[in-house]
This record gives structure tokens, sequence and C-alpha cells, in this order.
């Protein structure tokens, strides 16, 4: 019930907002206007009108934020035009983001007056109602109570009205207020999203740009192997050979130091495979073999190093890569909170939502985290991105660190 009422004041408090944003929205396009004029008049509009374009995308994306919080919506910003051939102010007119705010303007104006209207009745009628009817009867004054709904209030017989019309006005704003705060939403979203043909051009960019990274990712990552095991593995095996060449020489001459080299031989001939299992661990953890990716990242947190508390929905058996990507996203954020972060604790949560694997890391550490310093966040992005996911990392200075990642998994 209380998460019921907190979700509709909430949706109160978003068209209020809306309200009070749409009457300024509604002097944008004499704004707009002024600095076109500009133009025509002596040129200092070539200036003024790209800053107000500016402003009103910065507008714009304040209400594509506040609508992707209410619908829970993740929304990505939209950029200015950048730096090109031509001047600026032919950049921004040529830009369909730029004519999508003017016809949002449209929008948000038609939808935020009435649904905001709509709230301000309801919300103003309750606490009109509710504060004013016991403050009149406490002290008259001899002037009848006008209410918003009902007619004047002249006794204490009349103002038993004052409870019901509460009610009723409250009925219709639990019911209303919420759907109206989801249909503006939907439409300030709608208004500013690209068309398909826009969205399949972009899709296809990113989709390039992902397989561009994975390639790239990918060679980095056989060029990593092949540094461990030449560095590694192999230089420990050259070692073994050497030894049990000196051996065979010694058995005759001194079996004691040929049993030595042997036992040495026989140590390094473990660490080897101990370093083989820890690159091939790298490549394919076996731990999801066994276990499935619930038991893995268990296994993950036990040697965290620090407490981590687990939030783990079984989402079955997944394909290879994913499970793997989603391993390393864990693997990788706990040792950035235990070993970059500072973290004392940190939270896990994995869930699957249809055909989406959500995958979240939140530790209560310093911050900070930066991909350009090598903290394996970038290498992340992309093999996530190459299973067509998203990564995103909210890390203030001063914390907390959050990472999340969406990983498409089928249905």
């Amino acid at each position: 019930m209380l998460d019921r009422m907190h979700h509709r004041l909430a949706a109160a408090r978003y068209l209020l907002v809306a309200l009070v944003a749409a009457m300024a929205t509604t002097f944008a396009p004499l704004l707009l206007l002024g600095a076109t004029m500009t133009v025509v008049a002596g040129g200092a509009g070539f200036v003024l009108l790209p800053r107000a374009l500016a402003a009103l995308r910065t507008w714009a994306e304040w209400h594509r934020r506040r609508a992707g919080a209410l619908l829970g919506t993740s929304v990505a910003g939209r950029p200015l035009p950048g730096t090109g051939a031509g001047p600026r102010w032919r950049r921004y007119t040529a830009d369909p983001d730029v004519r999508r705010d003017l016809r949002w303007i449209v929008r948000a104006v038609a939808s935020g007056l009435p649904a905001g209207l709509v709230t301000l009745v309801c919300v103003g009628d309750i606490v009109f109602t509710t504060l004013a009817a016991p403050v009149w009867w406490l002290f008259p004054t001899g002037t009848p109570l006008r209410l918003m709904l009902v007619v004047p209030i002249t006794s204490w017989t009349a103002a038993l009205l004052a409870p019901v019309q509460v009610l009723a006005v409250g009925a219709l704003g639990w019911w209303a207020v919420p759907r109206l705060a989801r249909w503006h939403a939907r439409t300030c979203l709608a208004a500013l999203a690209p068309s398909p043909q826009e969205a399949m051009a972009q899709r296809v960019d990113a989709l390039t740009r992902s397989r561009a990274d994975a390639v790239d990712s990918h060679a980095a990552e056989l060029r990593r192997i092949e540094r461990d095991l030449h560095d590694g593995t192999q230089a420990r095996l050259v070692a073994i050979a050497m030894r049990l060449g000196v051996a065979r020489e010694a058995l005759a001459a001194d079996p004691g130091a040929a049993a030595t080299l042997l036992d040495e031989a026989h140590e390094g001939t473990e660490e080897a495979m101990a370093e083989l299992r820890a690159v091939i661990r790298t490549i394919y953890p076996p731990i999801l073999a066994d276990r499935g990716l619930a038991g893995a990242v268990r296994a993950l947190a036990a040697r965290a190093g620090i407490p981590v508390r687990l939030e783990v929905d079984d989402p079955g058996r997944l394909p290879a890569p994913v499970e793997a990507a989603a391993y390393f996203v864990v693997s990788e954020g706990l040792s950035n909170a235990s070993r970059h972060g500072g973290a004392a604790e940190a939270t896990v949560r994995i869930a699957r939502r249809g055909a989406t694997l959500a995958v979240e890391i939140h530790d209560n550490g310093g911050g900070g985290a930066d991909e350009a310093r090598g903290s394996g966040l970038a290498g992340l992005r992309g093999r996530v991105a190459a299973l067509d996911g998203a990564v995103t990392v909210a890390s203030p200075a001063g914390g907390p660190t959050t990472v999340r990642a969406e990983l498409p998994c089928g249905s």
C-alpha cells in the first residue's frame, strides 16, 4: 500500500512540475522566433540561433530524463551537433534532432497543460477542502466557504459534504493521475524518439562499432593469452626439460643430484599446470560448465576479499557467451571494489527479465572508476557490446560505484 501511495505521489509531483514546465515552454517559440528574426535583421542570429537551439535541446533532454525516470526506462543522451563542415547554424538547422525538439514543444504543451491542470485540481481541492473547512468552522467569518466543486457552505450540515468531496476527488486522482503521468511521459519520449529509419541507421552504426571493438578486443585477448603462455607456461616447461636433461646425465654419476633435479622438475610441472589452468579460466571458466552462472558467482563472492551480499535469481541455462560475459562482469566489478575502490562491502544482483539478463555490482567504495586508467571496464564494455549488450558505470568521486550490464539472452 505504501508503495502504491509513493507511486501516485511521484506521479502527482511529476505532473505538477510538468504543468509549470509546459507554461514555460509556451515561450520557447517566441524566443526562437526572436533569434531567427535577428538573422534576417543583422546577422547576430547566426550566433544567437544555435545557442537558442542548444538551450532548447537541454530543456528537452531534462524532460526526457524525467519521463524516463518515471517510466523506469533508460534514456540515452542526445549530443548537440559536433564540429564539422559548414557554419555552426547550418549544422544545427540540418540536425534531425533539432526538428524533433521543435515538434516536441507542441506535444509537451498539449499534453502537459491538461494533465497538469487535472492534477492541480485534484491535489488543490483535496488540500484546500481538508484544511479550509475545519478552519472555517473553528473561526467563522460570516462569509460562506466556497469550495472548488460544491455549493457554498453556510452551515455545519453543508460542511459534511467536504469529506465526501475529498473522497470523490481523491478517488478520481488515485485512478487518473498515474495514467496521465505515464501518458505525458510516453508522449515526450515519443516526440523526441528517432524515426524507425533513423533508429535502424543508428543501430547499424552502433553494431558496426561494437563489432569492430569486439574484433580488436578478440585480437588483444589472443595476444594476452599468447603472452601468458609464452612468458609463463612455456618458460616453465623449458626449465623442466632442462632439469630433466641434466638429471638424465647425472643419474649414473650422482643419483642424489638427479633425484633433486627430478623433484624440482615435478614442482615445476605442477606450477606450469596451475598457470595453464589460470589461463584457461580467463578464456571460459570451467566452473560455469560445472555449477552454472549462479554457482560460479557464489564462488566469486566467496573469494572476493570483502563481504558480498548476493541477490541472484537462478536464470537457468544461458548461452555460453552470455554466461561468460556475466561472469567476467561480476569478477571485474568485485575486483575493482576490493582492490581499487577500497570498498567495505558489495552487492551483486543478477536477474533475468524476459530476453534480458541484468547484472549489477554495487559497492560502497571511494568511487572514481575511470575506464581510461585501465580498470578493466573498457574490456568489459567491448565484451558485452559484442553480444549486443550494454554496460553503464556510475562511479562519482567519493562513491558509491555501480556497474550494470544488460545482456540479451534469448526468450
